[in-house]
C-alpha cells in the first residue's frame, strides 16, 4: 500500500482516468467527493490537551522512545492528526457498534479463544469505546492494555470505570508506535480493517503491536484476511446516475453527462450491491496473516486476475469485499483454499442465508466475518471502482488484467488504485484514489 505514488494522467490535475489504451476518453473536470469516510483510530499521535487521568505518552518528541530505524512506521503527518481527529467523533462509534454482525462476530471469537485469552495480557490497538477490552476482561483477561490515539480513550477510561474493570483494562492514550508496555502480551486483538481491506493502513499498527510486544506463539484476532475482487453489472446504478440527465421535464440535457460521469465515477464507491450484481466468481487479490506479514508488503498490492462471465452483461466495474477469520494458533488456513472460494461454499460470496457469523465446512476452523455481497450488509458494504462507460460482455468471454493497490504519497492513510483490463481484444486503465 505504501510509496506507490500519485498516477498522472493529464485530466486536470486529478487522480485517475479511465482510457482504452488505443483512444484516450478524455471526461470533464471533477469536483464530486465521496461524501462517507470511515476513519479509524489507535495508529495516530495526538496533539493537544489531553485528560490527565489516562495513561498517556509524552507529547515532547525527545522524550518518546526513538523508533528510527529502517523498518519505523512513518511519522505523523498534519494528514495523520485530521484523521486523528476524526475518530474522536461518537457517530464513527455508534455506526460500528450498531454493526451486529461486526460487534458479536468479534464477541463470538473472542468466547470462541476463551482459553487462550484467560488469565492471559491482551493489547487492544485502536480500542475505541473499549467494547472489545471488555469483552476480553470479561472473558478472564488477567490484563488488556487498551490502546487509542484519539481522544475517544477519555471516554473508553470512563466506561472501564463504569463497569468495574478498572483493575483489568488500562487505557492508553498514545500511538501503538509510541506507548510503553513493560511486558509480552498474550493475545492481540484489533478490528483493523478499513474499506478495501486496506484503506486507512491501520494494519501497520497491528504489525507494530506484534512486533514489539507478542509472544511467541500468541494469538491474534482476527488471524488472516483475503481481499477478493469480481467484475460486476450495475444498470440502475448508471442509469440514476448518468442516463438520467438525457431528459429532464422535455429538455435535453445530455451535455450534462460527461461531467456526471466523471462526478460520479471518478473515485470509487462505498455501496451495497447484491449477488446479482455479480458477474463471474472473486478472485482474491491479497490474503494476509496477521502472524507473519510485514509491513513492507503492503507497501504496494499487486494480483493478476483472469474472470469468465457468467452471462452476457453490460460491464460496470469491479467491485472489492473481504473477509476476515478468527483462527487460534493451532490452525492456520490456507490462501489456496481462499483463492477457490466461493464453489466450495468457503469464501466471501456465500450460500444463501449463510450470513456473516459463519463456520467453514469443518466445524473445527474459524469464524468468519464476510462483507461479500451475498451476506447480509455491514458498515464496510462494498467498494466498487467504476467504469465511466460500460464494457459489453458475452456469456463465457474473459475478462482479464491486473490491479494494483499503494499508498498514496499525498497522505498514507489514501489508498491508490490502478486497474489494468482487457476484454474481447479491448484493453483499458482506470487509475483512481480512494481517500
Amino acid at each position: 500500500m505504501q510509496s506507490g505514488g500519485d498516477y498522472g494522467n493529464g485530466f486536470h490535475g486529478d487522480h485517475h482516468r479511465d482510457l482504452e489504451w488505443e483512444e484516450k476518453q478524455v471526461p470533464g473536470p471533477a469536483s464530486f467527493a465521496r461524501a462517507k469516510k470511515r476513519s479509524r483510530g489507535g495508529a495516530l499521535a495526538p496533539r493537544g490537551a489531553l485528560s490527565t487521568n489516562v495513561l498517556r505518552v509524552s507529547d515532547k518528541i525527545g522524550e518518546q522512545k526513538s523508533l528510527e530505524t529502517p523498518d519505523s512506521p512513518p511519522p505523523c503527518t498534519d494528514f495523520d492528526v485530521a484523521y486523528f481527529h476524526s475518530y474522536a467523533h461518537v457517530g464513527i462509534h455508534e455506526e460500528m457498534i450498531k454493526d451486529r454482525a461486526r460487534t458479536e462476530t468479534y464477541r463470538e471469537a473472542i468466547m470462541q479463544h476463551q482459553s487462550f485469552i484467560q488469565g492471559k495480557v491482551v493489547v487492544d490497538v485502536g480500542c475505541g469505546t473499549g467494547i472489545l477490552s471488555i469483552f476480553c476482561a470479561q472473558a478472564g483477561a488477567k490484563r488488556v492494555y487498551a490502546v487509542d490515539a484519539s481522544d475517544i480513550a477519555v471516554q473508553a477510561k470512563e466506561v472501564v470505570k463504569a463497569n468495574g474493570l478498572s483493575d483489568k483494562v488500562i487505557v492508553l492514550h498514545g500511538r501503538v508506535e509510541d506507548v510503553e508496555i513493560d511486558e509480552e502480551v498474550d493475545v492481540i486483538i484489533s478490528e483493523w480493517m478499513g474499506y478495501m481491506l486496506l484503506y486507512e493502513s491501520m494494519l501497520g499498527s497491528v504489525i507494530t503491536a506484534r512486533d514489539r510486544w507478542l509472544k511467541p506463539g500468541g494469538l491474534i484476532l482476527p488471524s488472516h484476511a483475503t481481499l477478493y475482487m469480481a467484475p460486476i453489472s450495475h444498470a440502475d446504478r448508471y442509469s440514476h446516475s448518468i442516463d438520467f440527465w438525457r431528459n429532464i421535464y422535455g429538455i435535453d440535457m445530455s451535455a450534462m453527462m460527461q461531467l456526471a460521469k466523471q462526478c460520479a465515477f471518478e473515485e470509487p464507491s462505498v455501496e451495497s450491491i447484491s449477488g446479482e450484481n455479480v458477474l463471474t466468481w472473486p478472485e482474491v487479490v491479497k490474503h494476509i496473516d496477521c502472524k507473519t506479514i510485514k509491513i513492507q508488503e503492503l507497501d504496494s498490492v499487486t494480483a493478476r486476475y483472469k474472470f469468465k462471465s457468467m452471462m452476457r452483461a453490460p460491464m460496470h466495474g469491479f467491485a472489492f469485499w473481504f473477509d476476515v477469520e478468527f483462527s487460534g494458533p493451532a490452525s492456520s488456513p490456507d490462501k489456496k483454499t481462499s483463492a477457490t472460494s466461493v464453489a466450495s461454499g468457503t469464501s466471501s460470496i456465500s450460500p444463501s442465508g449463510e450470513g456473516n457469523l459463519k463456520k467453514r465446512t469443518n466445524p473445527s476452523d474459524a469464524l468468519v466475518l464476510s462483507t461479500s455481497p451475498e451476506a447480509p450488509p455491514t458498515h464496510w458494504q462494498q467498494t466498487i471502482v467504476y467504469f465511466y462507460d460500460p464494457v459489453d460482455v458475452e456469456q463465457d468471454q474473459l475478462i482479464e488484467g491486473s490491479v494494483t493497490l499503494s499508498q498514496s504519497k499525498e497522505n498514507r492513510r489514501f489508498m491508490n488504485i490502478h486497474l489494468e483490463y482487457s476484454s474481447a481484444g479491448r484493453s483499458f486503465v482506470k487509475e483512481s484514489v480512494m481517500r
